[in-house]
């Protein structure tokens, strides 16, 4: 019996439990055409005494205005630089996710924060935020190389708690049947 398979599931989770949304935003993605989701992303140091890493960065989502049938792939663009990780989020979104026809793309730049904590760098972006009054900003944090991973994250849940509604508003739309 062959077990790679559920230690490929494992890892996998491991490293999906490893990275966090700490700061979620409350909207839902829209049903027909693009939504962004912008981010900051705190990235650990690969040492204790490293800078933490920051950067700014937006997620586009777009839905395609043509259906193909429910099998294609989604299309993920600027998340992965690592062949093997890539490989692996692949293999396990084929497996437990319907995004099928979606297209991700990521875009992404460095901010000018500097620390060497990961939690004082989201203490101060939460203030900013909240002096901003900017509530559709999400953080993200995530230990050293997972960065991609924490945006995929925040991605997939958007994309799964906007599914209801999406699914009504097609509905509405006389796209699906009642």
């Amino acid at each position: 019996m062959d077990f790679s398979s559920y230690d490929h599931e494992r890892r996998f989770r491991e490293l999906w439990d490893s990275v966090q949304i700490a700061r979620p935003v409350p909207y839902t993605l829209f049903t027909f055409g693009t939504s962004d989701l912008p981010y900051f992303l705190v990235v650990a140091g690969a040492q204790k005494t490293d800078v933490v890493q920051v950067s700014r960065g937006q997620v586009s989502i777009t839905r395609p205005l043509l259906l193909t049938p429910y099998n294609a792939p989604p299309e993920l663009r600027n998340f992965f630089e690592d062949e093997d990780m890539s490989g692996l989020v692949d293999m396990m979104l084929s497996r437990t996710a319907a995004f099928s026809n979606l297209r991700l793309e990521n875009h992404q730049q460095r901010s000018e924060l500097t620390s060497d904590s990961v939690e004082e760098v989201v203490a101060r972006l939460n203030r900013q935020l909240d002096a901003d009054d900017e509530d559709r900003v999400a953080i993200l944090t995530a230990p050293h190389d997972l960065g991609p991973l924490a945006v995929l994250k925040y991605t997939t849940d958007r994309i799964i708690e906007s599914a209801p509604g999406n699914i009504r508003d097609l509905r509405e739309h006389g796209l699906l049947p009642e």
